[in-house]
């Protein structure tokens, strides 16, 4: 088999927000931005890899969710438990020093992990853990 990540989706209250985090703090390019009533889609990926996206989506927008479920849905989220999305780059300490300059939420400096990885860790507006692994 030969498989690839095409589509990834993480939650985006706030399309505007979410947006400008993965657009200018991360330097994701804009694929696609989709709207229907007061609900926007967008889609973004890293330049040069025009295989892999990320759908920023309504959270909880399923019909077939009830009102606790969204409430569930809506709490993980502001804790940061709901999603988590690993990155990688080969440069950690730059990556890291240009997105905490946009103003993200850092949760995590560049740290060497006791199981042997070197990482760091953002928070997107909807509260994703976004980590960043420095590649070998």
């Amino acid at each position: 088999m030969d498989l690839t990540i095409h589509h990834t989706f993480l939650p985006a209250d706030d399309p505007e927000a979410s947006l400008a985090f993965y657009r200018d703090a991360l330097g994701f390019e804009v694929r696609n931005d989709v709207g229907y009533g007061n609900m926007r889609w967008i889609t973004v990926g890293p330049a040069g890899q025009p295989q892999t996206s990320i759908v920023l989506h309504p959270p909880a927008v399923d019909p077939g969710l009830t009102d606790d479920e969204r409430r569930t849905i809506a709490e993980l989220m502001a804790k940061g438990s709901y999603t988590m999305v690993v990155l990688g780059t080969s440069d950690l300490t730059g990556t890291f020093e240009q997105v905490q300059a946009s103003g993200a939420e850092v949760v995590q400096e560049p740290t060497d992990q006791p199981y042997g990885i070197r990482d760091c860790a953002f928070r997107d507006p909807a509260g994703t853990v976004v980590r960043i692994n420095q590649l070998p």
